[in-house]
């Protein structure tokens, strides 16, 4: 929650619709810097 709150603490869009895409693209954001951060393991050997 306090990641999501970090890209802002209200909703900018009026429409129910548009705040659900808002959110959609909120969690996407916050699910791409996730994969970013998250080192890729290899076998050795």
């Amino acid at each position: 929650m306090h990641c999501v709150k970090l890209l802002g603490q209200s909703l900018m869009a009026r429409d129910f619709d548009r705040q659900v895409a808002e959110l959609q693209i909120r969690a996407a954001v916050l699910n791409r810097y996730t994969t970013l951060g998250i080192p890729v393991t290899e076998p050795v050997g």
